[in-house]
């Protein structure tokens, strides 16, 4: 399973990144999916999630400024970030086979069965 994210950059407070993720060997019908972030010395935190029954959940911290959708059928993910804050500053990581959208957005560590990279998202004030 390969995974690929693209789309992270510096922004100013207020702005707006559309991140991409495009992945291969696994499929993404029927299968959990979503975003979490990292910085170093913090846990892994669960941004948005999309569960096998194609409900999407969010953590409470970018309800209303993320949004996540999928393309199924290139295999593609993507989170819409709107509104940038510099507390969203972080390396932003596609996740792929979550057990449930809930889970991946509240839990603390969220497991995925295979994860990108990252690309990095910097939010100035």
């Amino acid at each position: 399973v390969h995974v690929a994210e693209s789309g992270g950059a510096s922004v100013q407070t207020g702005g707006s990144l559309s991140l991409s993720c495009v992945a291969s060997g696994f499929s993404f019908k029927n299968n959990c999916v979503g975003w979490f972030r990292q910085v170093p010395g913090k846990d892994r935190e669960g941004v948005a999630a999309i569960g096998f029954d194609g409900r999407t959940a969010y953590a409470d911290s970018v309800k209303g400024r993320f949004t996540i959708s999928q393309d199924s059928a290139k295999n593609m993910l993507y989170l819409q970030m709107n509104n940038l804050k510099p507390e969203d500053t972080a390396t932003y990581v596609c996740g792929l086979g979550c057990a449930d959208s809930d889970v991946a957005v509240t839990a603390i560590n969220p497991l995925f069965s295979y994860s990108g990279q990252g690309t990095q998202v910097t939010v100035s004030s």
